[in-house]
């Protein structure tokens, strides 16, 4: 019992990790309709920055996430200034494709800067575990859950009451109303790569802190994805529902099937689901059936 209440409690707050990752996905598919394959890259070199900023340069926790937000914003702003905007009117497939460039020129960049293939954060969160009823949970796993449900949170009131969030659920549904308000299209669409590349960096932030940096973190961002495919491409709720489910079954599938299967077993999980839910329902959990005219 012990052990299914802890693969449960660790499970649900991957998951949620999984989830704010994958609301940035979701931000940009929402906005603009382009497919961000650089999702996974993005997570591995904002958590590389992280350790440059706190154990290379030194600098206080505080002041080093900071920099990492503000990384973060800048990234997206380039990423969607100098790469995608020049390819607006383009047909989707080759804005698509050019985020898959984006992957491997920052996994290129992050094995030239930093050639180590591991590496660890200083502690950010106590390390005394704590115990929920039977079971004993690190504290990392609680802190990463408490700070994924803030910034649900967080941007749950952007969207609601903020005038650029409000715009930006605009231009998800009719881009040319929102033109004909007067708002740039391209401004909404420069914020959602902001946001996405923001999410990505504190996804990133609280995967190395529970497992330190690897080039497994790449693998966090195709995770993120299932989580995408499994709430629906254009759903902030399907995310945010979706990335505990998904944590959960790569959780107790690793903890009571390796021993019956093989050991990477928890690894595959994910992608499995990804087949199932294209099978059974391809617009995912609360995703928008468009029904398109040949």
């Amino acid at each position: 019992m012990a052990e299914l209440l802890q693969f449960v409690i660790t499970g649900l707050t991957v998951g949620m990790v999984y989830a704010l990752i994958a609301l940035g996905f979701v931000f940009v598919w929402k906005s603009s309709g382009v497919a961000n394959l650089a999702l996974g890259q993005l997570v591995l070199l904002s958590s590389w920055f992280t350790y440059a900023m706190l154990v290379q340069a030194g600098l206080p926790v505080w002041l080093g996430f900071i920099l990492v937000i503000a990384f973060g914003l800048f990234l997206g702003w380039v990423i969607e200034r100098f790469v995608l905007r020049p390819l607006i009117a383009q047909p989707i497939l080759s804005l698509t494709t050019v985020t898959l460039g984006v992957a491997y020129f920052i996994q290129g960049l992050v094995v030239f800067i930093w050639p180590s293939s591991v590496a660890a954060l200083p502690r950010l969160f106590p390390v005394e575990p704590i115990r929920i009823g039977t079971a004993v949970v690190s504290p990392q796993y609680l802190w990463a859950a408490g700070i994924s449900l803030l910034l649900f949170g967080l941007l749950t009131l952007f969207f609601r009451y903020n005038k650029m969030g409000v715009a930006m659920r605009a231009t998800a549904d009719d881009q040319l109303a929102v033109q004909a308000c007067g708002i740039p299209v391209t401004r909404i669409f420069s914020r959602s790569w902001m946001f996405a590349c923001v999410l990505a960096a504190v996804g990133g932030v609280l995967m190395s802190s529970i497992g330190g940096i690897t080039f497994g973190l790449v693998e966090t961002g195709l995770k993120a994805f299932s989580v995408v495919i499994l709430g629906g491409l254009d759903s902030f709720l399907g995310a945010m529902l979706a990335g505990p489910i998904i944590g959960l079954a790569e959780n107790l599938g690793g903890g009571y099937l390796t021993a019956l299967t093989w050991p990477g077993v928890r690894e595959v999980i994910p992608f499995l689901v990804i087949i199932i839910v294209m099978f059974v329902r391809p617009y995912g959990l609360f995703g928008e059936e468009r029904i398109e005219r040949i």
